[in-house]
């Protein structure tokens, strides 16, 4: 697998789209949240396409794989922050759909991409 630019990368796109889709989200908080659960949540969306770029960057399969399971990481943090404003009837289902739809598709990419990676000796 030779990728010139983590740009190219499916998964970075769509997790640039993520982004976007929880700044728009973030508004909706209440004005109390607007310093504590926004900011955990736009620093995990940005997390998830910018360890993605950087282990791209990286240039060792070993360090992409390590980044790449970050941006996993950082995908749960942010489907969590998602679950509890739900929870806490901050926003509804149909706010965050696009969102949840988004991390379940870019979950699935970054696992079969770590698959790829690992078994591509």
């Amino acid at each position: 697998m030779i990728v010139k630019s983590y740009k190219d990368l499916i998964v970075w796109q769509k997790s640039i789209d993520l982004v976007t889709e929880i700044y728009k989200i973030v508004r909706l908080l209440p004005k109390e949240e607007k310093f504590a659960l926004s900011d955990q949540m736009r620093r995990a969306a940005v997390s998830i396409p910018s360890n993605i770029a950087e282990g791209q960057e990286r240039n060792t399969k070993k360090e992409f794989i390590q980044f790449l399971h970050i941006a996993k990481g950082s995908k749960g943090e942010l489907e969590t922050h998602l679950l509890i404003c739900i929870k806490l009837n901050y926003l509804t289902q149909n706010q965050v759909e696009t969102s949840i739809n988004l991390l379940c598709e870019i979950s699935k990419m970054l696992n079969r991409l770590i698959q790829k990676l690992t078994t591509n000796h």
